[in-house]
């Protein structure tokens, strides 16, 4: 659903220039120093990049799925960490609040999260907890008119960055997804701490950390929806809706890999004549293409189903598994054209090689998608 086609077209055509001019430009920075230049992150906040999917009563675009993902095409073509910084207050960072917050709680943090001012982050996997989301033991202890939260989470994405965190947290001895609520927790609330940032594959400049809660006193009126026992679904839902945009932005580093991988091939020169005109380089290129059309089309369609109100919890697990597995095997093919230079960091392609790796990891494995496609199938039907 594009509310304005003109408006999309305007503001499609502004993200590609600064993803362009301004982010890849910058990608070698960022890898060698792990840290997002201040001024581009300046810029990200004039161009209303932290609020591109909070309502527009909120400060914020109030993008449609399909409005959102086909940015995710243009923001993908670049590093990961870029996308990832600003993710968290577009996605599962403020989701939850988005979705199922009280007028009350977001008024107090969304407009916050749309200026940029404030990071949010997604606090569900622990040590113990992960595919499994339901095994969460961190607990949240109803004390007056405080929760007690105590626990670990691990591998929360952009957590030394973020001011808040949704939470979630045991609120009573319900077997399972039953007993767990979401939590609006501030980063600066005593008891809450951070660890030392991950050393990770890939993905320089996209910093998790664990976050660690011990005795910390949270006010009840942090409960998002004020209802115990509705995190898990809060959670599904939020998931649902990342997983499209983490589908895009896979798709859309397919799209630069096949891109770069393509000017090779023209430029090289081996027996006399361009890489490019083998028919064995030509195989790899145009399968890269077809299945990131393929990739588009599903993540466009399930977009659009999600706009007119669709359950397409199925459908996005779907295009994620698919588009996240598409853009590793483009990657794989992409370092096999660049030959002996596609292992050398100097090209660029092995980072990205390694970025996208993750992709088939978070918001879910691509066998918990096909768990949940199953099952789907199994209660469904075709």
């Amino acid at each position: 659903m594009i509310r304005d086609l003109e408006t999309q077209n305007i503001l499609e055509s502004t993200i590609e220039r600064f993803v362009q001019e301004v982010l890849v430009p910058a990608e070698n920075i960022v890898a060698e120093t792990d840290e997002i230049p201040a001024d581009i992150i300046q810029q990200m906040k004039e161009l209303g990049l932290f609020g591109l999917t909070i309502p527009e009563a909120y400060g914020g675009l109030g993008l449609t799925m399909e409005e959102e993902v086909r940015l995710g095409f243009l923001l993908g073509q670049t590093s990961p960490a870029f996308r990832s910084y600003i993710g968290t207050n577009n996605g599962i960072g403020s989701s939850g609040l988005v979705i199922d917050g009280t007028e009350e709680q977001k008024q107090k943090y969304l407009p916050q999260l749309a200026a940029g001012e404030l990071i949010a982050s997604f606090a569900l996997t622990e040590p113990d907890a992960g595919s499994d989301a339901g095994s969460v033991k961190t607990t949240a202890v109803l004390e007056g008119d405080y929760y007690v939260l105590n626990g670990t989470k691990r591998f929360i994405t952009n957590a030394p960055h973020a001011g808040i965190f949704t939470v979630m947290a045991r609120t009573s001895n319900e077997p399972g997804a039953k007993g767990i609520s979401a939590f609006v927790v501030e980063a600066n609330t005593p008891g809450v701490s951070i660890g030392k940032r991950d050393v990770k594959m890939g993905q320089k400049g996209a910093h998790t950390a664990d976050v660690i809660f011990e005795n910390c006193r949270v006010p009840k009126e942090q409960l998002i929806g004020l209802k115990e026992g509705q995190g898990f679904k809060t959670a599904m839902k939020v998931l649902d809706k990342g997983r499209l945009h983490i589908a895009s932005i896979a798709t859309g580093a397919a799209k630069r890999m096949l891109k770069d991988a393509l000017a090779y091939a023209k430029d090289r020169k081996q027996f006399g004549q361009a890489i490019v005109d083998f028919q064995l380089i030509q195989g790899m290129l145009a399968d890269s293409k077809m299945e990131i059309y393929a990739a588009e089309s599903m993540i466009l369609d399930a977009a659009r189903r999600r706009d007119t109100g669709e359950n397409v919890s199925t459908l996005a697990s779907c295009a994620k598994y698919f588009a996240t597995e598409m853009c590793c095997r483009v990657a794989d093919r992409a370092v096999q054209i660049f030959g002996g230079a596609g292992y050398i960091s100097e090209y660029g392609i092995e980072r990205f090689y390694r970025d996208v790796r993750l992709f088939r990891l978070y918001e879910g494995t691509s066998q918990i998608q096909q768990v949940i496609i199953a099952k789907d199938l199994i209660k469904n039907g075709v």
